[in-house]
């Protein structure tokens, strides 16, 4: 309630604002001798600082909202005297005062800054998170394996199949919404997401290709092999597979690196949420390969059974009338090489550095040097004992037949089986089929059974630009 000028009860204090500043001055400097009743006289003060305690305006005016001043004091009647006329427990009163009040905002910005400081660490991810992105066929168990048998990287391989052989009945779509929900769970180390595709007693054996973590391998996750040592897989299954399911979860925790290989991603658009998400770290490597050389690994004996569940989810209502099953196939993935590339350059600048591609032919060329460069893409140093493995994988006889197995083999010769065995009526099918994808990841057309068979001639052209890269090589406008 505003102060109108006249008589002043007990109860009141005046407020002086600054057009009447002086006036009120005048009324607080009146000698002691004078009295103060309840009937004085007092000029309009306004309402902007409290006159009945000495001189407020000494004290700071953002202090007020937080502690009204008048009614701390234990006076019930106006102070028109001067600080140096107070008595000196009314000075102590007042000093009193604001060093509550001034304890008080020390005590509110401590705990704002504390509580800020927390939260910011909360979300700060403490590990890097590594999806390897790729297609059924496409060396992505090699380069997973990359990663596997690094110390410092906690890996697993496929594990979405427990969501497409638990849902096989649901559309791609949906099983991409599952899928999505299970590896932000792995991302955190939260194994209790495969609750809903296992049986509730199990042991670590029960999830798909377990064997193929070095990290599964060794401690502590199995006593038999010491962290850092690159373990068999025979090895590994014979020693290290009844232990408790939930080693998986305590393994994970101890390392810096997360990595997670899938094969059931077939559009970007369902990560956006996790490249988003301020408590993961994600690094997409998006492995690509030749489509007439993962056509011609798809249907050679050994690998199409392995394959089956994930061919009849994918082609299902998608496929033209007549076309086999395996073409139907090539078609979505060549379809979804296209798409992940238009959905990635579409990122906006906050995402950008957070995807890599890489083609199989190019890592068979130069498996250290790829190698390196996807090591140094996610943080990972790449010490000796990794080099001379990935030298031995690479520079092994024969091509490897077995579905999901990695085995030592000549890298160049398993890029270029499909050119002396793959009929080139199959070839110019696949040409057609994909002709975008191939465009796009830099793979050329061959004309003939001759340039298919020539193989001195090379059929890898440089990949379109991608990112920021695509953005400075665009034509101006």
């Amino acid at each position: 309630m505003a102060i109108q000028p006249g008589k002043l009860t007990a109860t009141q204090t005046p407020l002086c604002s600054p057009p009447s500043l002086r006036a009120c001055t005048d009324s607080l400097q009146r000698p002691e001798s004078e009295s103060v009743t309840p009937n004085h006289q007092y000029p309009s003060c306004g309402n902007w600082f409290p006159c009945g305690i000495g001189q407020p305006w000494l004290i700071s005016p953002f202090l007020s909202p937080f502690l009204p001043l008048p009614h701390f004091f234990p006076f019930t009647a106006p102070f028109p005297r001067p600080l140096a006329a107070m008595t000196k427990i009314q000075q102590f009163q007042l000093l009193l005062i604001l060093a509550v009040q001034v304890l008080v905002l020390v005590c509110f910005f401590m705990d704002f800054r504390g509580r800020k400081e927390l939260y910011l660490e909360d979300e700060q991810p403490s590990k890097v998170h590594v999806l390897i992105l790729s297609s059924w066929r496409s060396g992505s168990s090699f380069v997973g394996q990359l990663f596997s048998q690094h110390p410092d990287v906690f890996y697993l391989m496929e594990p979405a199949w427990h969501v497409w052989a638990t849902m096989h009945q649901n559309s791609v779509k949906v099983l991409h919404m599952a899928v999505r929900d299970l590896i932000r769970s792995i991302f955190k180390c939260d194994m209790s997401v495969f609750d809903a595709y296992m049986p509730e007693k199990r042991n670590k054996s029960a999830l798909f290709k377990w064997e193929t973590s070095r990290a599964l391998c060794s401690q502590p996750a199995c006593s038999a092999f010491p962290r850092g040592d690159i373990v068999p897989k025979q090895a590994c299954q014979a020693l290290c597979g009844r232990y408790p399911f939930s080693t998986i979860e305590e393994a994970c925790q101890i390392y810096s690196h997360v990595a997670l290989k899938e094969v059931r991603i077939m559009d970007l658009r369902s990560l956006l949420p996790l490249l988003t998400d301020p408590s993961l770290n994600l690094r997409i490597i998006h492995l690509v390969r030749d489509p007439r050389a993962v056509f011609h690994s798809r249907t050679r004996d050994g690998t199409a059974p392995a394959l089956s569940l994930g061919s009849r989810i994918m082609s299902r209502g998608k496929g033209l009338p007549k076309e086999p099953e395996a073409l139907t196939v090539m078609r979505e993935i060549c379809r979804s090489q296209v798409e992940i590339s238009e959905t990635q350059r579409a990122f906006p600048s906050t995402l950008q550095g957070r995807y890599h591609l890489v083609r199989y032919e190019d890592i068979a060329r130069d498996p250290l040097a790829k190698a390196a460069e996807l090591y140094t893409f996610v943080g990972l140093d790449f010490p000796p004992t990794l080099q001379q493995w990935v030298h031995n994988i690479t520079h092994g006889p024969g091509l490897g037949r077995a579905a999901f197995d990695t085995t030592a083999r000549d890298a160049e010769d398993v890029a270029q089986a499909w050119r002396n065995s793959l009929p080139y009526t199959q070839v110019a099918m696949l040409q057609d089929i994909c002709q975008d994808a191939m465009r796009l990841l830099g793979y050329q057309r061959v004309a003939s059974v001759e340039e298919q068979q020539d193989l001195g001639l090379s059929l890898l052209d440089t990949p379109k630009p991608q990112g920021k890269e695509a953005a400075k090589t665009a034509p101006s406008s």
